[in-house]
């Protein structure tokens, strides 16, 4: 597991850029928001949160559709399906690796595009806090879209369509508790509860139903 943490984690920063290419949109779409609403600073202090963590949601889910894309091109997606060890730790741990590759940047990258959004220190922490907390679980939603798209061609956007409904409630929470962290009269702690309740629910259901997807398509 070790050895497929590694492999996966050096596939996805060489495939299409990894965390480059998801850190530079996260950038740009980031970076437009202040083009489109003016240059009031409180409004965009105001919007700041929730715009980053649209942005890191969006830029998550770019590299989704290669999660088992290249298990199958090289038939090591049977392998995986033959071998002794259960099918959803490898789909576990391959979740792992394509988070730190594609989502922990965006988590780092955060706190440098809150700054460009005129957001204060608290809301910077409280935003960078929650996308630690709850992009994880975009990574487990996405494993499932990505199993079930992956014997088709061209699966990228499908995976999108498929993922970002069931997203919502993780983007829900997020901000809620970026905001709670902000506003002293809302508390903190149980919006920001429900988003690892989301992730570790997600950390269970994720790779349990990718994992009973790879079998039937490889049926």
């Amino acid at each position: 597991m070790t050895a497929l943490f590694f492999r996966d984690l050096k596939l996805s920063i060489r495939a299409g850029g990894g965390a480059l290419i998801g850190v530079l949109f996260f950038l740009t779409v980031v970076a437009v928001i202040p083009f489109g609403v003016g240059p009031d600073l409180n409004l965009l202090s105001r919007i700041g949160p929730a715009i980053v963590w649209i942005g890191a949601l969006l830029a998550a889910l770019l590299g989704l559709d290669r999660l088992f894309q290249a298990e199958r091109d090289d038939g090591s997606l049977d392998l995986m399906l033959m071998q002794e060890t259960p099918l959803v730790l490898t789909v576990l741990v391959k979740c792992f690796a394509h988070w730190t590759a594609t989502s922990l940047p965006l988590v780092i990258a955060s706190p440098f595009l809150g700054l460009f959004m005129n957001m204060d220190e608290v809301a910077i922490g409280a935003t960078m806090l929650t996308l630690l907390a709850g992009s994880p679980a975009i990574t487990f939603i996405g494993a499932v879209g990505a199993a079930v798209a992956v014997a088709l061609p061209r699966g990228g956007l499908l995976v999108s369509i498929l993922v970002l409904p069931l997203t919502i409630p993780v983007l829900i929470f997020g901000v809620s508790a970026t905001y709670a962290a902000v506003e002293d009269p809302a508390p903190f702690l149980p919006p920001f509860l429900i988003l690892i309740a989301l992730t570790m629910f997600f950390a269970v259901i994720g790779p349990a139903g990718a994992a009973l997807a790879l079998r039937n398509t490889s049926d």
